[in-house]
């Protein structure tokens, strides 16, 4: 008896060592070309997909069931959604959940974001361990139609992370305030009426759950671009000075990030928290250099231990770049490391209130493990704690 046809593909995703995946195309139809990455977060793909961090990425969801949960406006972290794609093992279903607004598949298409169901994400998964984080190209069309060596071509003339400055591009174009705080039940997101500390943050990527966890804890926050100087800054005559999340080679965005950096260091003693690519910048500033990572940390999943402590953090991670504690002149203090692999996850000045971590507290994996971190900085601004 003959079989029935199988459906043709409509997407299509090629590596640059020669290696094509296909699958059923869905959300916006195109090419584009990017890094690829796994997470393995079980929820929140809304929030990681809309996270500027994963600019010029391409997202391989190692969780099955994606798109399960729909979407809602108000999780997204930035805008729009960032990630140049998403790669998933089954095609999104239809939303089961109260808050949903629209389904994912219709949410990628306006957005103009690229997406592939039907993978064997747990052979990509492997391969992206064992060769690194590869360059791919992702398409979709319809017809079914690639040109899949001119894709393999694309996927090996895309330059790479490494010496890409993408905060700059996922940046603010203006400076703005934030007044917004953490959201809980039954109200919802409240604004905060009654601030503390004047503090500036400084939007290298900045997801809005990080800002909603300053507001909380009694900020008044204003944030200014990834390019402002410090003289910008310190105009605000800021309690504290905050560096956000972004993308990209962090060694790049030194060049005018570092400079800012040290001159508010030098001409102030305000308190200064970093997160993520805030961490890396605080690093290079202070004398220490980052690394490209094999694979990077991505996923909700991630331990990470307070070595001054003792105490274990399930924390949420999203970086490919690292910064090499052996690398941290003679001041600083390594604070966090990851249990996965050793791998530097804070930092601190001996005698100075400053400090920052790789993980993102704000993204409530644990699900407040970290959340402490927000509340040492009002602490600290407030005269009530060291940090």
């Amino acid at each position: 008896m003959a079989q029935p046809a199988l459906p043709k593909p409509t997407a299509c995703l090629a590596l640059a060592d020669g290696t094509v995946f296909y699958g059923t195309g869905f959300g916006a139809t195109g090419q584009t070309v990017a890094e690829l990455v796994f997470n393995t977060a079980m929820t929140g793909y809304q929030e990681i997909l809309s996270d500027p961090s994963y600019a010029q990425q391409v997202i391989t969801f190692t969780f099955p069931h994606i798109g399960n949960t729909g979407v809602s406006p108000e999780d997204d972290e930035g805008a729009d959604p960032v990630a140049a794609g998403m790669v998933v093992k089954w095609d999104p279903t239809a939303p089961s959940n109260w808050r949903s607004a629209e389904t994912l598949k219709t949410w990628l298409k306006k957005r103009g974001r690229i997406a592939i169901g039907g993978v064997d994400t747990r052979r990509l998964t492997r391969a992206i361990r064992q060769q690194g984080a590869p360059h791919v190209a992702l398409a979709h069309d319809p017809s079914g139609d690639f040109d899949v060596p001119a894709l393999i071509a694309a996927a090996r003339g895309f330059a790479g992370l490494e010496g890409m400055d993408l905060a700059r591009v996922v940046t603010c174009a203006q400076s703005y305030r934030w007044d917004e705080m953490r959201w809980a039940w039954p109200e919802g997101y409240q604004r905060q009426t009654q601030p503390q500390h004047k503090v500036v943050a400084i939007d290298y990527g900045a997801k809005r759950n990080i800002l909603r966890c300053l507001a909380s804890v009694g900020c008044d926050v204003t944030v200014l671009p990834a390019t402002a100087t410090a003289e910008e800054v310190l105009a605000h005559s800021p309690d504290g000075v905050f560096l956000s999340n972004g993308p990209g080679d962090p060694s790049a965005t030194s060049e005018y990030a570092v400079p800012m950096i040290r001159e508010v260091l030098d001409r102030s003693d305000v308190p200064v928290f970093g997160i993520c690519l805030g961490h890396q910048l605080l690093a290079l500033a202070l004398g220490g250099r980052t690394i490209k990572m094999n694979h990077g940390h991505h996923g909700a999943n991630h331990p990470v231990k307070d070595v001054e402590t003792g105490k274990v953090e399930i924390t949420s991670m999203n970086h490919g770049f690292a910064v090499d504690s052996q690398s941290l002149p003679d001041g600083v203090l390594e604070t966090h490391v990851s249990l996965f692999d050793g791998s530097n996850c804070g930092i601190r000045m001996v005698d100075r209130p400053v400090w920052s971590v790789q993980h993102h507290p704000e993204a409530s994996p644990g699900p407040q493990d970290s959340f402490y971190l927000f509340d040492r900085f009002a602490n600290v601004m407030a005269g009530r704690q060291q940090p």
